[in-house]
């Protein structure tokens, strides 16, 4: 299909959401393209996270609407939350080798492939010969949270979703993660959106930044730091 004729991978129309009486979440309007990696910056409170909740059909806006590749996203659609995963601030791990953790998601699925485990670490820059049969427990920080994404990448979703994905992590894993997302949007043709305070890593992982700001909404594209 023509990139022209493609559907934008979002369209988020007049979304709010409120917790109690407080206004957790204004955006007027957002618009994602397929095939890009859409940062969003902005300070606590602004809604970043509820924001994602709600593109990855966890969380139903209290008002608007949200379009997904051309179709209405409902909260609570299991086959489209299947295709556009989060991995969290803090993912939890299986309490179970590197493997099993990485392999659990689409086991879950009635899928398999026999050398996923392998190449979805290769992705995040972990050696499947080292790692594979590594217990949970045996992993770093920064380790974890790359398995983590591992078992994401795994499923090949449409869409890929990341909270805080650089947070308390060392530099080794923030520019391995960042790699990782080109190559999910290069070799699997991954939409990826991701949500972080860290200003200069979101710039340098990113074709374009937006900025959420509490009663103001989402702006238009704040920066462009590079075509892809």
């Amino acid at each position: 299909m023509s990139e022209r004729l493609r559907p934008p991978a979002y369209e988020l129309s007049g979304v709010e959401h409120f917790f109690g009486d407080r206004q957790a979440l204004f955006c007027p309007g957002l618009t994602v393209e397929q095939g890009r990696i859409v940062g969003i910056g902005g300070q606590n409170g602004a809604g970043k996270s509820t924001l994602l909740f709600i593109m990855a059909f966890l969380l139903a806006p209290a008002k608007g609407s949200v379009r997904f590749f051309g179709r209405p996203g409902m909260s609570g659609d299991v086959a489209l939350r299947r295709e556009a995963v989060l991995l969290p601030q803090n993912p939890a791990l299986l309490k179970r080798r590197v493997k099993d953790n990485v392999l659990c998601g689409l086991a879950m699925r009635g899928r398999y492939g026999k050398d996923a485990a392998s190449k979805a670490l290769d992705l995040v820059g972990l050696d499947p010969g080292q790692y594979l049969k590594r217990w949970w427990w045996e992993l770093s920080g920064g380790e974890a949270h790359r398995v983590a994404l591992a078992a994401r990448l795994a499923l090949k979703p449409k869409v890929l979703l990341l909270d805080e994905p650089t947070a308390n992590l060392d530099p080794q894993s923030c520019e391995m993660i960042r790699q990782a997302l080109f190559c999910a949007r290069e070799d699997l043709g991954m939409t990826v959106v991701i949500v972080s305070h860290d200003k200069d890593w979101l710039g340098s992982a990113c074709d374009e930044v937006r900025r959420l700001g509490p009663g103001i909404g989402i702006t238009s594209q704040e920066q462009t730091l590079c075509e892809r």
